[in-house]
Protein backbone atom coordinates (compact mmCIF):
# COMPACT_ATOMS: atom_id res chain seq x y z
CA UNK A 1 0.00 0.00 0.00
CA UNK A 2 1.60 3.71 -0.61
CA UNK A 3 0.65 6.41 0.63
CA UNK A 4 1.66 9.78 -0.52
CA UNK A 5 2.78 12.72 2.06
CA UNK A 6 2.15 16.36 1.49
CA UNK A 7 4.13 18.11 3.96
CA UNK A 8 4.73 21.94 4.24
CA UNK A 9 7.91 22.65 6.60
CA UNK A 10 9.71 25.76 7.27
CA UNK A 11 12.57 26.40 4.59
CA UNK A 12 15.30 26.05 7.06
CA UNK A 13 19.18 24.33 6.33
CA UNK A 14 18.93 20.44 8.17
CA UNK A 15 14.92 20.40 7.74
CA UNK A 16 15.07 17.65 4.70
CA UNK A 17 18.44 16.19 6.93
CA UNK A 18 15.79 15.85 10.02
CA UNK A 19 12.87 14.10 7.77
CA UNK A 20 14.97 11.68 6.09
CA UNK A 21 16.46 10.86 9.61
CA UNK A 22 12.92 10.02 10.94
CA UNK A 23 12.41 7.44 8.31
CA UNK A 24 15.96 6.43 8.50
CA UNK A 25 15.53 5.71 11.97
CA UNK A 26 12.20 4.12 12.29
CA UNK A 27 12.99 2.07 8.91
CA UNK A 28 10.21 3.43 7.11
CA UNK A 29 11.06 3.50 3.09
CA UNK A 30 10.86 6.58 1.18
CA UNK A 31 10.03 5.88 -2.31
CA UNK A 32 9.77 8.97 -4.11
CA UNK A 33 11.02 12.75 -2.53
CA UNK A 34 10.51 16.03 -3.85
CA UNK A 35 11.07 18.88 -2.00
CA UNK A 36 10.64 22.18 -3.68
CA UNK A 37 9.70 26.42 -2.05
CA UNK A 38 5.99 27.50 -2.13
CA UNK A 39 5.16 31.24 -2.91
CA UNK A 40 6.15 31.66 0.46
CA UNK A 41 10.07 31.49 0.64
CA UNK A 42 9.82 30.68 4.37
CA UNK A 43 8.03 27.67 3.66
CA UNK A 44 8.71 24.21 1.53
CA UNK A 45 6.75 21.67 0.35
CA UNK A 46 7.41 18.21 0.56
CA UNK A 47 5.82 15.37 -1.23
CA UNK A 48 7.43 11.60 -0.01
CA UNK A 49 5.46 8.78 -1.05
CA UNK A 50 6.03 5.81 0.96
CA UNK A 51 4.98 2.49 1.71
CA UNK A 52 3.93 -0.20 3.59
CA UNK A 53 1.38 -1.49 6.20
CA UNK A 54 -1.68 0.60 7.51
CA UNK A 55 0.25 0.78 10.81
CA UNK A 56 3.13 1.57 9.73
CA UNK A 57 1.59 4.64 7.26
CA UNK A 58 -0.38 6.34 10.39
CA UNK A 59 2.82 5.86 12.06
CA UNK A 60 4.69 7.96 9.32
CA UNK A 61 1.67 10.52 9.74
CA UNK A 62 2.29 10.75 13.27
CA UNK A 63 5.85 10.64 13.49
CA UNK A 64 5.93 13.76 10.69
CA UNK A 65 3.07 15.88 12.47
CA UNK A 66 5.67 15.58 15.78
CA UNK A 67 8.62 17.24 13.96
CA UNK A 68 8.68 21.25 15.40
CA UNK A 69 9.71 22.44 11.44
CA UNK A 70 6.64 20.54 9.70
CA UNK A 71 4.01 23.32 9.78
CA UNK A 72 1.10 21.24 8.61
CA UNK A 73 1.02 17.35 6.85
CA UNK A 74 -1.95 16.17 4.41
CA UNK A 75 -1.57 12.49 3.29
CA UNK A 76 -3.49 10.71 0.77
CA UNK A 77 -3.92 7.75 -1.41
CA UNK A 78 -2.34 7.40 -5.26
CA UNK A 79 -5.82 7.07 -6.31
CA UNK A 80 -7.06 10.43 -4.62
CA UNK A 81 -4.02 12.89 -6.09
CA UNK A 82 -3.19 13.80 -9.56
CA UNK A 83 0.38 13.26 -9.79
CA UNK A 84 3.19 13.76 -11.99
CA UNK A 85 6.77 12.85 -12.43
CA UNK A 86 9.57 13.87 -14.99
CA UNK A 87 11.97 12.13 -16.81
CA UNK A 88 15.42 13.15 -18.66
CA UNK A 89 16.55 9.89 -20.54
CA UNK A 90 19.29 10.47 -22.74
CA UNK A 91 19.90 7.77 -25.11
CA UNK A 92 22.39 6.51 -28.38
CA UNK A 93 20.61 6.09 -31.73
CA UNK A 94 21.15 4.35 -35.16
CA UNK A 95 20.09 5.33 -38.34
CA UNK A 96 17.97 1.50 -38.02
CA UNK A 97 16.33 2.85 -34.38
CA UNK A 98 15.74 6.67 -34.94
CA UNK A 99 12.36 6.26 -36.48
CA UNK A 100 11.07 3.83 -33.44
CA UNK A 101 12.38 6.15 -30.89
CA UNK A 102 10.47 9.64 -32.26
CA UNK A 103 7.79 7.62 -32.86
CA UNK A 104 7.50 6.64 -29.19
CA UNK A 105 8.08 10.05 -28.12
CA UNK A 106 5.34 10.84 -30.26
CA UNK A 107 2.56 8.29 -29.09
CA UNK A 108 3.84 9.07 -25.35
CA UNK A 109 3.79 12.65 -25.60
CA UNK A 110 7.51 12.86 -24.85
CA UNK A 111 9.93 15.12 -26.49
CA UNK A 112 13.47 15.45 -27.87
CA UNK A 113 14.86 18.15 -26.26
CA UNK A 114 18.78 17.70 -27.39
CA UNK A 115 20.31 15.79 -30.04
CA UNK A 116 23.76 15.37 -31.59
CA UNK A 117 24.56 12.68 -34.54
CA UNK A 118 24.22 9.77 -32.05
CA UNK A 119 22.93 10.91 -29.24
CA UNK A 120 18.89 12.46 -28.38
CA UNK A 121 17.86 13.31 -25.01
CA UNK A 122 14.16 12.89 -23.84
CA UNK A 123 12.03 14.46 -21.73
CA UNK A 124 8.54 12.80 -20.81
CA UNK A 125 5.94 14.36 -17.93
CA UNK A 126 3.45 12.12 -17.04
CA UNK A 127 2.15 10.04 -14.57
CA UNK A 128 4.62 7.79 -12.62
CA UNK A 129 3.29 5.08 -13.98
CA UNK A 130 3.38 6.37 -17.79
CA UNK A 131 6.97 7.48 -17.20
CA UNK A 132 7.69 4.02 -15.96
CA UNK A 133 6.14 2.33 -19.39
CA UNK A 134 7.82 5.08 -21.43
CA UNK A 135 10.71 3.98 -19.81
CA UNK A 136 10.40 0.12 -20.80
CA UNK A 137 10.41 1.00 -24.33
CA UNK A 138 14.15 1.87 -24.04
CA UNK A 139 14.77 -1.14 -22.48
CA UNK A 140 16.90 -2.72 -25.94
CA UNK A 141 18.41 0.67 -26.51
CA UNK A 142 21.39 1.89 -25.34
CA UNK A 143 20.57 4.33 -22.34
CA UNK A 144 23.42 6.56 -20.99
CA UNK A 145 22.36 8.64 -18.95
CA UNK A 146 18.57 8.77 -17.26
CA UNK A 147 17.39 11.07 -14.03
CA UNK A 148 14.03 11.23 -12.39
CA UNK A 149 12.13 14.18 -10.02
CA UNK A 150 10.47 11.43 -8.36
CA UNK A 151 6.48 12.02 -7.84
CA UNK A 152 4.62 15.22 -6.90
CA UNK A 153 1.25 15.71 -6.49
CA UNK A 154 -2.00 17.28 -5.52
CA UNK A 155 -5.45 15.93 -4.13
CA UNK A 156 -7.90 15.52 -6.90
CA UNK A 157 -10.28 18.71 -6.82
CA UNK A 158 -13.75 18.44 -4.86
CA UNK A 159 -15.32 21.40 -5.73
CA UNK A 160 -15.12 22.71 -3.13
CA UNK A 161 -11.97 24.77 -1.37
Amino acid sequence: MKRIYSVLVENRAGVLCKVAGLFWRRCFNIDSLAVGETDDREVSHMIIVSSGDKKTLEQIEKQLNKKLDVIKVKTFDEHEAVSRELMLIKVKYNRDNRRDIMENCSIMGAQIIDMSKSLMTIQICDTPERVEMFLETFRTISIVELTRTGTIAVPKCTGTV
